[in-house]
């Protein structure tokens, strides 16, 4: 159905602004060759045409399509432009897509993290796109004398229906730009879409694959300064002192400074600050517990038996439930710490100025980079610019602004541009990892089977509330008990790709698959009828869209056979609801050598419009293979407060030839668009580990699974 979307007075005053101006720079910084090129493109005259922030349409038919958000890999700088360009109704031929600095008067949420880039600016994409479109049908109909009603676009045309005449975006352009923008604009039918939904490229694969310079590792600017930073090699630990004059001898060395428990080096190259660096002598002193594994061992097993806990959620009789249950299933799951390792390293440029200061580089979180600058420097935040470059990857390391800071700080001692670069060992052990967590959950039967209990305590290592309280399979169980415990360490963590359900989907979904099994039912009808019931008879409020969940449970269980048996494939079945889309995941393992192999995973999405189906299914699969590699391989562990792994010779990642055979369906509802960034990761281990159970009869309870590996087959060979 058509949507009518009425403008605020911000939005006009927004284009007014813009078109006031005469012309438009969209600076690069990416070298001469490329200057030039986009420049060209994006100086506008007084003729051009800018209805609002989000385009801008020459003379020449060519359309300048900003994209605000900053691009990590997740396709939001081809997403964003496609939905202006659908509403537009322009051809993607004629479109050019820029990436545009902070503006935080222009813009809202230039944010890449919680998978809701797309949620928050769908409506304000369209309509930026829609108005323009209004506006050239306006001025075609002045231009003929006839009325908007007998005017349709079609691919940078407006077409006059009674006379088949038509005028180009680019002829209309300079009339265009003296319409008032309406206050009122209707947006397509969902049916009348042509580039929503189709397959359209990333625009910049080219640009990749020809090693063109887009990342902020790439970034140079003549006569800046390099600089490596050496902090404690171990959490709880501060410096002391350090002796540098050796260093300061070095080729290439302007200076080394120190501030807030690190030791920088300053020089002309990267080669010749990291050789500066390793020459460094540095005493540290203890500052805190230097913590080892072992010891979070011991700390999670005295957390979960602790009598005090926060507690998420509770409904009904948790204690009577159990007392009276014919069968108590009881289990304990646990994942270690995870590093983001996103295969560009942290890096930042920054020049602290008398006036003003110019930041350059991979940020998911531009505007907290620019205020806490800000912050740090004792200036406007208006003083700071933030121009923001291709990230590779973040997965939620780079929603913190700690790298960003080092460079504005060297810089403003310095008083010099400097660009701060992170080796992957740095990257590795700077910490903000994934929380460790362990969970033991409890679930009482029936005579019947039914679930009638539910217990859950999440224990965590600096991860807040480690629980989803409100997530399947609350408000499904009539007495359900769920709490957490945390323990403070010097360890530092933050979010990492779908924070925590990262393994508590995995965690949960193979409890309830054990539920399923000591019940005697199937492991998909068990779940449909638990949310029949929260259906039919809820028990306390339901936070997730029953009807969704199911839909995607049934496609998965369709698309992958699930009812047929067919001899040696043994599937195993997850479903989880994150960033307000749900996944489900059937994986398939057959036993290839006596050994379990995994050969397919299906998916069933719903993430509701699905913009772009070349991202779209980047992003399931991509999120699949994360989830899976962790799952499988992932571990970083502790000694005295040091990381054992600082690189990928010790830290296992999945290799090409471990992927198995990935099919995506998209559940087709018509609904706004959903999260899609993050939500396929969460579900995927449970459904590995869930198969690999159907195959050998154990279960998989710890991260990663490599390290059970030999004891699996021992206990089945």
């Amino acid at each position: 159905m058509e949507k009518t979307i009425k403008n605020s007075r911000r939005d006009f005053l927004k284009s007014a602004a813009l078109a006031g101006g005469g012309f438009m720079l969209s600076f690069n910084w990416f070298g001469k060759e490329a200057f030039a090129s986009e420049a060209s493109n994006t100086m506008l005259a007084a003729s051009d045409f800018v209805p609002n922030a989000y385009l801008s349409i020459h003379t020449d038919g060519i359309v300048n399509i900003f994209s605000p958000n900053p691009e990590i890999g997740q396709g939001i700088k081809t997403a964003f432009p496609i939905i202006v360009a659908e509403e537009l109704d322009v051809d993607w031929a004629n479109v050019k897509v820029l990436q545009a600095p902070l503006d935080t008067k222009k813009f809202e949420r230039q944010v890449a993290g919680g998978s809701g880039s797309i949620p928050h600016s769908w409506e304000r994409l369209r309509k930026a796109g829609a108005t323009a479109r209004q506006m050239l049908i306006e001025a075609a109909a002045k231009r003929w004398n006839v009325s908007t009603n007998d005017c349709i676009t079609d691919k940078g045309f407006v077409i006059h229906v009674n006379t088949n005449k038509k005028l180009s975006y680019g002829e209309l352009a300079t009339d265009a730009a003296q319409i008032v923008p309406p206050t009122n604009v209707k947006l397509k039918n969902l049916k009348d879409f042509k580039l929503i939904g189709s397959t359209v490229k990333g625009v910049d694969n080219k640009e990749i694959l020809t090693g063109k310079p887009l990342f902020g590792i790439d970034f140079y600017r003549e006569g800046m300064l390099f600089c490596m930073i050496q902090r404690p090699p171990a959490f709880g630990l501060k410096l002391k002192s350090f002796d540098a004059s050796a260093v300061k001898a070095m080729p290439g060395i302007v200076d080394v400074v120190s501030f807030k428990n690190k030791v920088a080096v300053v020089g002309k190259s990267t080669w010749e600050v990291k050789k500066g660096r390793e020459a460094l002598k540095i005493e540290w002193e203890k500052d805190g517990n230097l913590e080892s594994t072992e010891d979070h061992n011991r700390i999670f097993k005295q957390l979960l038996d602790s009598e005090k806990a926060d507690v998420r959620r509770k409904e009904g009789n948790v204690e009577e439930a159990f007392k009276n249950a014919a069968k108590i299933v009881e289990s304990e799951y646990q994942c270690p710490f995870l590093p983001h390792n996103p295969m560009e390293p942290m890096n930042f440029f920054a020049h602290v100025k008398d006036t003003d200061v110019e930041l350059v580089g991979p940020t998911q979180t531009p505007q907290a980079a620019q205020t806490q600058t800000a912050k740090l420097l004792n200036i406007s935040p208006d003083k700071v610019t933030v121009e923001l470059t291709r990230m590779g990857g973040g997965f939620g390391r780079r929603l913190g602004t700690d790298y960003v800071l080092e460079a504005v700080e060297v810089s403003n001692i310095m008083k010099a541009p400097v660009k701060v670069i992170w080796t992957r060992e740095d990257d590795m052990t700077g910490g903000s990892y994934r929380p460790a967590v362990r969970y033991r959950f409890r679930a009482a039967l029936d005579k019947q089977g039914n679930m009638i209990g539910y217990s859950l305590r999440g224990a965590g290592i600096n991860a807040g509330n480690s629980t989803r309280e409100n997530n399947f399979p609350s408000g499904a169980v009539p007495h359900l008990l769920i709490d957490s415990v945390e323990h403070k360490s010097p360890i530092t963590t933050g979010p990492w790709r779908a924070p925590i359900t990262n393994f508590l989907a995995f965690a949960e979904q193979s409890f309830i698959d054990e539920v399923a099994t000591a019940a005697g039912k199937d492991a998909v009808q068990f779940r449909l009828d638990l949310l029949e019931k929260a259906k039919t008879s809820p028990a306390g409020p339901v936070k997730y869209d029953i009807d969704r969940m199911k839909a995607v449970i049934e496609l998965a269980a369709e698309k992958s056979g699930w009812n047929k048996k067919r001899k040696g494939i043994n599937l195993g079945f997850s479903v989880y609801f994150s960033h307000a889309s749900y996944v489900a995941q059937v994986a398939e393992v057959v036993m290839k050598k006596n050994k379990p192999v995994l050969q397919k995973i299906y998916a069933a999405v719903d993430c509701g419009v699905v913009i772009n189906q070349s991202g779209a299914r980047n992003q399931v699969i991509g999120g699949i293979v994360d989830g899976m590699g962790h799952a499988m391989y992932g571990n970083l562990t502790f000694k005295e407060g040091t990381p054992e792994q600082q690189n990928f010779n010790t830290y296992r990642l999945i290799k090409m030839n471990e992927i198995p055979a990935i099919e995506v369906h998209f559940v087709d509802n018509g609904i706004d668009p959903t999260g899609l960034g993050e939500p396929a990761l969460p579900p995927t281990g449970g459904s590995i580990a869930n198969a690999i159970f159907k195959a050998t009869g154990k279960r998989l309870k710890s991260q990663p699974f490599i390290e059970q590996e030999e004891k699996l087959l021992d206990s089945i060979s």
